[in-house]
C-alpha cells in the first residue's frame, strides 16, 4: 500500500502540479501587490477615489452597493492587464522568434501519400520508371 502511494507521488505530473499550485499561489501574491500598490493609486490618482465600496443608490426604500463591483470590476481589468502585458505578451514574443529560427514541418496527409504511392507504382509498371513530386 506505502509501495503505491509513494509511485503516486513521485509520479512526474503529481510534482509539476504540486511545483505549479506553489508558483501560481506566489505568482498571484505579486500580481496582487502590482495591482494594489501600482495601478490602484495610479486610478485614484487620475479619477480622485481609491476606493468604491461606499457608493451607492437607492430605490424605492431598496439600497443598490454597486461600489464593491466596480472595485471587482476595476481589480479584474487591472489584473488581467497585468498578466497580459507582463506575461502573456512577452512569451507570446519569444515563441514568435523562436518559431522563426525552426524549419517548418510539412505535413502530408495520408491519402496524398497512398495517391503518390499508387501513381509511382503506375509509373514503374508503365516502364517510365518513378515519377517526379
Amino acid at each position: 500500500m506505502l509501495k503505491g502511494f509513494k509511485e503516486f507521488i513521485l509520479r512526474g505530473n503529481v510534482v509539476d502540479l504540486a511545483v505549479a499550485v506553489v508558483i501560481g499561489t506566489v505568482f498571484a501574491a505579486v500580481i496582487k501587490a502590482i495591482v494594489a500598490d501600482l495601478l490602484t493609486p495610479l486610478i485614484a490618482a487620475i479619477i480622485g477615489k481609491p476606493n468604491f465600496a461606499n457608493l451607492k443608490f437607492t430605490l424605492h426604500h431598496s439600497t443598490f452597493l454597486y461600489g464593491d463591483l466596480v472595485n471587482a470590476v476595476i481589480s479584474f481589468i487591472s489584473v488581467a492587464a497585468v498578466i497580459y502585458f507582463l506575461v502573456v505578451l512577452p512569451l507570446n514574443r519569444l515563441a514568435e522568434r523562436r518559431a522563426r529560427g525552426a524549419t517548418p514541418v510539412v505535413e502530408v496527409a495520408e491519402d496524398v501519400l497512398v495517391l503518390t504511392e499508387i501513381r509511382d507504382l503506375l509509373a514503374r509498371q508503365v516502364g517510365d520508371g518513378p515519377a517526379g513530386p
